[in-house]
């Protein structure tokens, strides 16, 4: 009797991880043993990037509420003492959201920030 070696689960391991390198270029994405690598190198670099992503976001709404800030006469760290302080509830996010789409909003949160340091 010939020997069988489980080609069939070899075949479909080997075609989920040439799927996940669909889009790669070169022998990345159609060599088994180049697209393994690529694939780890992908996942491995996908966690460290979803990490980076939060980071950068926080550092442009800081950019977006220090020019707001700017324009009101009040420093950024200023304001963000004063928003402790006054107890408002919102968060960096939110904050630079009502700084852009609502100005009229903007001004009365550092009005009320003034008033209370004052």
């Amino acid at each position: 009797m010939t020997r069988a070696k489980n080609a069939p689960v070899t075949r479909r391991r080997r075609k989920r991880r040439l799927a996940l390198a669909k889009g790669f270029r070169g022998a990345r994405s159609k060599l088994f043993r180049q697209a393994t690598e690529a694939v780890d190198r992908s996942m491995r670099l996908a966690t460290t990037h979803r990490k980076l992503k939060k980071r950068e976001y926080r550092r442009l709404w800081i950019v977006r509420l220090s020019a707001a800030c700017r324009a009101h006469d009040i420093t950024y760290s200023r304001f963000i003492e004063g928003v402790s302080k006054s107890g408002i509830a919102l968060d960096r996010k939110m904050l630079s959201e009502i700084a852009i789409n609502d100005p009229d909003a903007f001004t009365a949160i550092v009005d009320q920030i003034k008033a209370k340091r004052a």
